[in-house]
């Protein structure tokens, strides 16, 4: 049968999952990090104060859920590895339970044909390293280079498949911009010295990988379109601005080994370039990635600035565009967030024509919804919204993939509801309902879907 949508052999047909969003820190042994403290210092902030102890219990339900996992069509997994298990002090002694936990996590992986992509940097800084300073101190790469070295040797025999960070953009934004993520600061200029510090242990990191191991070495970024309102020139100038800031900063130093010069010249103009170190230039030149991870949510809509920004105020990036809201959008409800399913299209071109077409894949791509069990029919979540905004998104990769870009899989956010940082369980984005309360997994419509795709590997409509 020759189906509409069909995609290349060996696509990647799986799910994305993060460490502390589904392992539990209060499980096994486990340093303390960031969400951790947070939770302890301001558990208010956290939606019905639901903290990261318990989530979604991965830790003792692992077994059953890669056999769900096979089940549901997938034949890759995207994990992390938590580094305050794996190091409970960030550097030093390494936890031999959490070696065997992750061990037996990938074995798992691997006896069910399912192959592991392992990230290693979530969002989740040790504390003790927080108190250094975190990624504002250049020490703590050195931690960090220790820790994927240790990654690497215990389990780069059946790992094949390495990121270094999921999203880094995301700390820099909560946690040095927006205050949505510890440790709440708000100041420019330390954002962009975190972004630097991150972007040089990801270089060490894969230079140290290809010295080493023979397997792919990647990093995740969260590529979110910046659509200008009209094509006027002001309009023009502030979505690529916006692009600068937010994308490429990440995207160009991790794929072609250079920072963008009209971002350095902006970053100069207003005394916000990063320090640096001599040798860092020829470390960023010389460690491109073998494979990019995409994540895609919702686009970004900007325009120029309606009113210059006050000068005494302190510098952000909003000095540089507005947002904008296009009359007529789709929304998701229940995030806030615009469906826009060609911003995955744009995102696979771009890639194509400016990047050398990497090969990448959509890493994560999800929809969280509250409230779900109004859908529950015959003991089941009827979540058909979810299938339609899945496949709506797969009808543009596909397209995208009929133009020549050099696309490997898909990756649903996420197998398992689980612990969405400050929104704790408020939305739910799994292809599988968990009951918190009981641990008791149920698959949804969009499991069953989902296993029907991957099996065929492709749809009809």
């Amino acid at each position: 049968m020759t189906l509409k949508y069909t995609f290349p052999n060996d696509f990647w047909w799986g799910s994305a999952s993060s460490a502390t969003q589904i392992e539990g820190s209060d499980n096994g042994i486990k340093g303390k990090d960031i969400w951790d403290h947070w939770y302890q210092s301001e558990p208010n902030r956290f939606f019905d104060q639901i903290g990261p102890g318990q989530t979604s219990d991965f830790y003792h339900h692992y077994q059953e859920d890669i056999k769900n996992m096979k089940q549901t069509g997938h034949n890759s997994f995207r994990l992390s590895i938590s580094w305050s298990r794996l190091i409970p002090g960030g550097k030093g002694e390494v936890n031999q339970q959490a070696v065997d936990f992750y061990r037996d996590v990938i074995d798992q992986l691997l006896a069910h044909e399912i192959e592991p992509f392992v990230n290693l940097f979530h969002f989740d800084m040790p504390y003790p390293l927080h108190e250094l300073g975190g990624w504002e101190n250049r020490q703590v790469i050195d931690a960090y280079l220790d820790y994927a070295t240790i990654a690497f040797e215990l389990f780069g025999d059946r790992v094949k498949k390495w990121f270094t960070f999921n999203e880094p953009i995301v700390p820099v934004e909560g946690g040095y911009l927006y205050d949505f993520h510890y440790p709440n600061i708000v100041d420019f200029k330390k954002a962009i010295q975190v972004a630097y510090h991150t972007m040089i242990a990801h270089k060490k990191a894969v230079q140290y990988y290809h010295g080493n191991f023979n397997g792919e070495i990647g990093i995740i970024l969260n590529l979110t379109p910046s659509y200008p309102r009209s094509q006027h020139p002001a309009d023009l100038k502030a979505a690529h601005l916006c692009d600068l800031l937010f994308n490429r900063s990440f995207l160009d130093p991790a794929v072609k080994g250079e920072y963008p010069k009209d971002l350095i010249e902006l970053l100069a103009t207003y005394d916000l370039l990063p320090q640096i170190e001599p040798d860092d230039e020829q470390l960023i030149r010389d460690h491109q990635i073998d494979l990019l991870g995409v994540n895609y949510y919702q686009p970004r809509r900007v325009k120029a600035k309606e009113n210059l920004p006050n000068p005494a105020s302190p510098i952000m990036p909003e000095w540089f565009f507005d947002s904008y809201d296009m009359p007529g959008r789709k929304m998701n409800p229940y995030r806030g967030w615009e469906i826009y399913e060609k911003g995955i299209y744009d995102i696979m071109v771009n890639l194509k024509d400016n990047y050398g077409n990497i090969p990448s894949f959509i890493s994560e791509n999800g929809m969280g919804v509250e409230n779900e069990e109004r859908f529950v029919n015959n003991g089941q979540i009827e979540d058909d919204y979810r299938i339609d905004f899945i496949k709506g998104h797969l009808k543009w990769l596909h397209k995208a993939i009929l133009a020549g870009c050099n696309v490997k899989g898909y990756h649903l956010w996420t197998f398992l509801d689980n612990w969405s940082w400050m929104n704790a369980y408020k939305n739910r984005y799994g292809f599988y309902a968990v009951d918190i309360n009981t641990q008791k997994r149920t698959a949804k419509k969009s499991a069953k879907w989902f296993a029907k795709i991957a099996e065929q590997n492709g749809f009809n409509n």
